[in-house]
This record gives structure tokens, C-alpha cells and sequence, in this order.
């Protein structure tokens, strides 16, 4: 791990109180004390009763201190990838699974039972012990096709699942360069650009000219459903918890599975469903200046909308000159299209 240059710029011209210090300061300077406690001592005399329940991050004008937790977080984010396996760790895993095999059934399940199942987890070491539980195992056995059995191939794919979610989870986490578990808009923004390259289902087909509008629509998408109180940002974990990110990671997967494929078609976040939404808006721009103007807006669909309730829309939406842009159409759009979900109702 290499320490940020700026980082270490920013102590070369760190200015040092010349005061001098008094020998009853260095009388009662105790080195053995760790930072912590030092600083405990100059908290408020409530900290005494009541617990503290928030540690504010550093002021903006406070450059040293926001550069030392951005390096902080980045070195503890890069420790917990480290921890995770990695694809020989992944392959190794798979041929010792299949030295475990119990049974293989005609229609060739491989099953597995709970003995060989520990063995497996005692054999794979400490990486795994987050991933493989005997929990694990009882799930997976309510739905074996043998009582009493799990599936292997459900257990490589639970495994290698929740892998590839951990790294999207710290992959993400590197945006929050504070450390919040909260990323702002433009942050979506630069981890939504940074990681098209390795969406094979998005890359190998994206113009560059429309880079923009798909980032656009994706980050969009992510703030409408998690953050509709409009604060301006979203949880990590909420993204992570409605599947949102994994979905968008799942595009990484190459086309020629068959079976990926066809879940692509469901994939909200795929060029071709991005595009939809794109065409339409261009659809509904007849004069073709970027922006919607009521009329405009009232042909959506099968031109059924009322003026009363466009009227409502446009009040609720930043206008330019009375128009809405791509931005307010998307908010339009994902309320019409999801409009049964209680979510809607703060759109």
C-alpha cells in the first residue's frame, strides 16, 4: 500500500506552534497514553453521562485531517479485499467440492451431505468462514432435490455470489472518500463511469456519444428509488440491500450464456432497457431542443394524461423556460412506470 502523495506533501508544510512548552505541560505528558485518551480529556463533561453517538468527519478547511481519512479508508478498504479469495482460491474451492461429492442423481445434481460439508469448510481455511456455515448448508437443503442433501453447485454459487458482492461492495465504498456509507450524485456518477469498461454486456456495445445519457439514467435510477426524500444522497448498504447493485453488476457477465442472456432481458440497467427510455424521450421531443414542454409530455404514452396532473409534474420538477429535461423525464418516468409502489407517493 503507498501512502498518497499529497498526503505526505501536506506534513512537509505543516506549520509547528513555535509556543514554547511549559515544564508542567512535559510533567504531565504521559507517552504511555494512547491518542484516544488524550483526546477524551478535552471532550464537554456530558460526554460523562451521556455517550457520545457521532464523530463528525473534518471540516473542509481542515485539508490534513480529510486527506488522513481518505488514506485511512482507502488502506481499510484494500485490507478487506485482501481477505476475500480470489479466482485460484475460487477454482481450488470448486475441486475440492467435487472430492466431496456424496451422490449424483440421473438428471447428474452433484449432492453433498452435512460431514462432507464440514470437511469442506475445515479443508478451504480462513477466507470461507464468512461464506461457508452449516447455515448455509440448511438452506440450501430445503430445496435439494434429496432430503437430507445439498446441492454442490448451489453452494459454489452461493459462494462465488456473495464474493463477487463483497468486492462491488468495497469497489462502491471507495467513492465515499470520507468513509460515510453514503455516496452524493456526482459520486454514482464517476463509479458508474469508471466501471462501465468491465461490463462486457454494456461496453462492447456502447456509443461514446451516448456514454453520458446512459450514465445519466443509471444514476438516476438509483437516486429515485433510494433516496425519495431528495437529500442529495444515497446509503451504500440500501443499494446493496435492494439488489440494485448487484444487478448493475451483473453485466459484466459475458452474452454467451445462454441463460445470462436471457436474464439480461430483465436487467433494468442493460444498454438495450437504457435505451428504450432514451428513444423515448427523444420520441416526445418534437422540436428536438432537449427539453419537454407540457404538450410535449401529454403524448407519453397513449396521450391519456390530464392537464391537471402534467400541470402537477412540471410543479414538482426543475423547469427550464416551463420545459423539463432528461433528468426531470426519468423522474417522470420511473413514477408512471412504478407507480403501485408507496415510493411513488413522494415523487
Amino acid at each position: 500500500m503507498e501512502i498518497d502523495p499529497e498526503l505526505l506533501k501536506a506534513f512537509e508544510n505543516l506549520q509547528v506552534s513555535m509556543r514554547p512548552i511549559s515544564p508542567e505541560e512535559i510533567a504531565a505528558f504521559d507517552e504511555s497514553t494512547p491518542l484516544k485518551e488524550r483526546n477524551e480529556k478535552q471532550d464537554h463533561p456530558s460526554y460523562s453521562k451521556i455517550p457520545r453517538f457521532f464523530d463528525p468527519p473534518p471540516k473542509p478547511e481542515d485539508k490534513i485531517r480529510q486527506m488522513l481519512r481518505r488514506e485511512a479508508h482507502s488502506m481499510f478498504l484494500q485490507r478487506q479485499a485482501a481477505l476475500l479469495p480470489d479466482t485460484d482460491e475460487l477454482d481450488e474451492m470448486w475441486k475440492i467440492l467435487q472430492d466431496h461429492v456424496d451422490e449424483t442423481t440421473e438428471a447428474k445434481d452433484q449432492l453433498m451431505e452435512f460431514d462432507s460439508f464440514i470437511k469442506v469448510s475445515e479443508k478451504l481455511g480462513e477466507k470461507f468462514e464468512m461464506f461457508i456455515r452449516p447455515r448455509l448448508f440448511l438452506t440450501l437443503m430445503v430445496n435439494s432435490p434429496v432430503p437430507g442433501k445439498a446441492e454442490v453447485l448451489a453452494i459454489f454459487k452461493y459462494v462465488t455470489g456473495r464474493v463477487a458482492l463483497e468486492h462491488g461492495r468495497i469497489g462502491i465504498s471507495f467513492y465515499d472518500e470520507m468513509g460515510q456509507g453514503f455516496l452524493q450524485e456526482a459520486d454514482l456518477e464517476n463509479y458508474v463511469r469508471d466501471i462501465i469498461p468491465t461490463l462486457a454486456q454494456v461496453s462492447n456495445f456502447l456509443d461514446p456519444l451516448f456514454e453520458t445519457f446512459y450514465v445519466c439514467t443509471v444514476v438516476k435510477k438509483f437516486f429515485f428509488f433510494l433516496d425519495p426524500l431528495h437529500t442529495g444522497r444515497i446509503r451504500i448498504e440500501d443499494a446493496i440491500a435492494t439488489g440494485m447493485l448487484s444487478e448493475i453488476l451483473e453485466l459484466r457477465k459475458g452474452e454467451e450464456d445462454q441463460e445470462i442472456h436471457e436474464k439480461q432481458d430483465r436487467n433494468w440497467f442493460s444498454l438495450e432497457s437504457v435505451i428504450e427510455v432514451y428513444d423515448t424521450f427523444l420520441g416526445l421531443d418534437k422540436d428536438h431542443n432537449g427539453l419537454l414542454s407540457k404538450e410535449e409530455l401529454a403524448m407519453f404514452g397513449s396521450g391519456t394524461l390530464t392537464s391537471v396532473f402534467i400541470d402537477r409534474v412540471f410543479k414538482v420538477s426543475r423547469t427550464y423556460d416551463n420545459e423539463i429535461d432528461y433528468k426531470g423525464f426519468l423522474e417522470f418516468f420511473f413514477a408512471l412506470e412504478n407507480r403501485d409502489m408507496s415510493i411513488i407517493k413522494a415523487f
